[in-house]
């Protein structure tokens, strides 16, 4: 059972770090650092809002609606860490 909680911690850390990589690319491209009209950086745009989409469009529609500012990044990464925590702390339960 250790592999399965090994598995998961992987699983949430590859979420993790496509999540911080789309929240940093989001701040380059308001503070127009980064340019959606070069191809690359479009695909990866791209890539990542299709990757983050499942995650983030059922915390969209709890969420009120805030013009011009998007919360449900934030809450699927508290969510994110409040999972971690859980499995964190109920390691011994997998053992």
């Amino acid at each position: 059972m250790t592999s399965l909680y090994q598995i998961l911690m992987l699983i949430l850390d590859v979420v993790w770090f496509i999540m911080i990589a789309h929240i940093i690319m989001s701040w380059l491209i308001s503070f127009q650092v980064l340019n959606l009209y070069q191809p690359l950086v479009r695909q990866i745009w791209d890539g990542l809002n299709r990757l983050l989409e499942p995650i983030y469009g059922p915390i969209r529609s709890i969420l009120p609606a805030t013009p011009g500012l998007d919360l449900a990044p934030l809450v699927a990464f508290i969510i994110l860490i409040a999972i971690r925590i859980i499995l964190q702390n109920n390691v011994g339960l997998f053992l």
